[in-house]
């Protein structure tokens, strides 16, 4: 498992403060994509286990949730981490864009993002989306959290 990026994000898990791992390997390649760098496997560093338990490690206290843009098509990789990070007490979240996700993984995440990027469409942050942001233990749509004047 590849990443391009680690950033510290506020605006992808309303009210919580994330750490966000940008996974390589994207199949989608959706016309438009913010993100060109995450379709090719290889690209980036990889995810080794010491990166990624420093990171939360270095994190702890500052940041409440561990992010995964992308990263489901490495579902045993990806599963360990999910497992890790609950165990540290940080929530957890997977933006996907399939429309489905693995119910093992979803056992593992507070809130997930599904839907392929549709230019026209826009984002969570518009009203057309196709997009939805789930809150994965009530299955409540939460897509009204992104929308200005909510």
């Amino acid at each position: 498992m590849y990443y391009s990026d680690i950033q510290i994000v506020l605006q992808e898990v309303p009210g919580e403060i994330s750490i966000c791992f940008s996974i390589c390997g994207c199949k989608l390649r959706c016309e438009g994509c913010h993100s060109p760098i995450l379709w090719k496997e290889g690209n980036g560093r990889q995810l080794t286990r010491d990166v990624y338990e420093n990171t939360l490690t270095t994190y702890k206290g500052l940041a409440n949730c561990v992010l995964f843009m992308g990263g489901e098509w490495h579902q045993t990789e990806l599963l360990g981490y999910l497992d890790f990070a609950r165990l540290e007490g940080y929530k957890t979240c997977l933006y996907s864009g399939e429309e489905c996700v693995d119910d093992a993984i979803l056992e593992r995440l507070d809130w997930v993002k599904t839907g392929k990027w549709i230019t026209e469409l826009g984002g969570l942050d518009s009203p057309r989306t196709n997009q939805k942001f789930i809150e994965v233990r009530s299955n409540k749509l939460l897509n009204h959290l992104f929308l200005k004047n909510h």
